[in-house]
């Protein structure tokens, strides 16, 4: 299956393109789709995205990335629980806003990630990219926290952390990768609109205070 998924599915802009790259970029643009409208499939279909991007990014050297993908499971599987029974008395979880206390941890936690990742990445791995790789995946991780608990500013994060993993997979030739992450900012715009208008939309009562 590892091999199959490794070899040559096409060749874009002059680089082979896997299997893997290539079902990640599908499944990855539908999960942030129903991501966007708060369709709870985005969660089951996330997990298989990013088992197949964990192969992706191993393969191209991305050893931060490619760990993080087990994280994402984990995440995947308690947002896939909390968005079902982590709010008010174990019922759906709504959207809100990002409490200053949240933002304080969020930072906190984003420095010593940041910094603990990119020594590590410096000095114990190949890694040809470690700042760039070890910022993408602390800001990756704040970001999905922040999904799992429908924190409307987590679209906030994903833009930042897809502003510096499209110039990031070009520069590995992981074009179709690039062009996914692309599409992928657009997603985090129209994500970020939507959350948007359902936050306004929900009763004060239905909204945790901040």
């Amino acid at each position: 299956m590892i091999d199959w998924l490794t070899g040559t599915a096409l060749t874009a802009f002059g680089v082979p393109t896997s299997w893997a790259e290539l079902l990640g970029f599908a499944t990855g643009l539908l999960c942030v789709g129903l991501l966007v409208r708060q369709h709870i499939l985005n969660w089951p279909l996330g997990i298989l995205n990013v088992l197949l991007l964990m192969v992706v990014f191993w393969t191209a050297g991305l050893y931060a990335d490619a760990a993080l993908q087990i994280v994402y499971v984990a995440l995947g599987l308690y947002g896939w629980w909390a968005w079902l029974y982590g709010g008010a008395q174990h019922t759906r979880l709504v959207v809100r806003r990002t409490t200053r206390a949240e933002w304080a941890g969020l930072a906190i936690a984003g420095v010593l990630l940041t910094t603990g990742l990119w020594l590590f990445l410096d000095r114990l791995t190949g890694s040809t990219v470690p700042f760039a790789d070890a910022v993408t995946t602390a800001l990756s991780l704040l970001a999905t926290y922040g999904q799992t608990r429908k924190l409307m500013e987590n679209w906030w994060l994903w833009i930042a952390a897809d502003l510096i993993y499209i110039p990031l997979y070009g520069y590995k030739d992981l074009w179709l990768t690039a062009i996914l992450y692309v599409a992928f900012l657009i997603l985090c715009v129209l994500g970020l609109r939507a959350w948007r208008q359902a936050l306004h939309r929900q009763p004060a009562a239905a909204v945790p205070a901040a």
